[in-house]
């Protein structure tokens, strides 16, 4: 992990947090969750002397995505999503960019991501999980090497994301933390869309989505 850095940032109106990866070796990044707030992600890329490579989004709500048209404006970079996530990215009120966020932001994704792909980003390879539940497409990106999984709002520090917007679905959330998440070897850190870090050995003694599980 020696040329491995992480600087994670808290943006918008929920706090959602953006994570900003780099390779210390080669200076190039890449973006999980650009929330909003372009131009403070910009000012840390620029400020780091990064070359940015790909935006990177766990799933497809405004609290995630907002930023993503003035950074790919400011930065020509490819964004990556789930491939079940096309519907929230071009679709305002789904993802919510209208009613909560207060504008119009739709957008498709460069390129859209199955399960278990693994694609290599900034020297680092991140193998993608499908996560659907809290929505249909979502997905945590998994760096093995590295042993950080960025879970977005799949799974959160003695919880997990709800259910109850477009597209989500509480039975396939609990299978996706309970056989694709909680499987991941216990010491994996886990950088979520809100709140503090927390590791998979942690979440599954305290988290309720765990129910009871030997491992």
């Amino acid at each position: 992990m020696s040329d491995y850095r992480m600087y994670s940032m808290q943006l918008g109106m929920v706090q959602t947090n953006c994570y900003l990866v780099w390779n210390d070796d080669t200076r190039e990044a890449f973006v999980v969750d650009p929330a909003d707030r372009a131009d403070m992600i910009a000012m840390k890329i620029r400020r780091e002397k990064l070359d940015l490579k790909a935006i990177l989004l766990t799933h497809g709500h405004f609290d995630h995505m907002m930023g993503v048209p003035d950074l790919k404006k400011l930065f020509d970079v490819p964004v990556y999503a789930g491939e079940a996530e096309r519907l929230l990215l071009l679709d305002a009120e789904a993802n919510l960019s209208r009613s909560w966020g207060g504008q119009t932001v739709e957008f498709e994704a460069d390129q859209y991501l199955t399960d278990g792909q693994v694609i290599r980003i900034a020297g680092f390879d991140i193998t993608v999980i499908a996560t659907p539940g809290h929505t249909a497409g979502g997905v945590c990106y998994y760096l093995k090497d590295e042993g950080q999984l960025f879970a977005g709002d799949t799974l959160f520090r003695r919880s997990y994301g709800r259910t109850d917007l477009e597209t989500g679905n509480t039975a396939a959330l609990m299978k996706s933390i309970r056989e694709k998440v909680l499987v991941l070897p216990p010491e994996t850190y886990v950088y979520p869309g809100h709140d503090a870090a927390t590791s998979i050995e942690f979440e599954r003694r305290n988290n309720p989505a765990a129910g009871g599980l030997r491992f």
